[in-house]
């Protein structure tokens, strides 16, 4: 049960640092302008997605017990941290080639 409750305050603890980040992006796009960049804006996309898949996971995991995680909490968790990955390398590939 204390794991469940740990992953809720975990998952909230990431959905606030990345609305910061977000916030950060947000500035950095409005400062540069350019809006020719097709794999950042990929990336923004696929980050607001895990942002929402991220919210769901946690009021999932807020439930009650063994429903909390089985099945849907772990289809989510693993479904949010394949988005995490993809939208990490996109925006790692973007900086790096001097695109974001």
């Amino acid at each position: 049960m204390q794991w469940a409750n740990f992953s809720v305050w975990l998952i909230t603890g990431g959905v606030i640092m990345a609305i910061v980040a977000g916030i950060a992006g947000i500035v950095d796009a409005l400062v540069v302008g350019d809006t020719t960049r097709r794999r950042s804006s990929l990336h923004a996309i696929l980050t607001v997605v895990m942002l929402v898949l991220a919210v769901i996971n946690a009021f999932i995991h807020s439930r009650d017990g063994w429903t909390s995680v089985v099945p849907a909490g772990i289809i989510l968790s693993a479904l949010t941290a394949v988005v995490v990955l993809v939208a990490s390398w996109l925006g790692y590939a973007a900086r790096r080639e001097g695109v974001a």
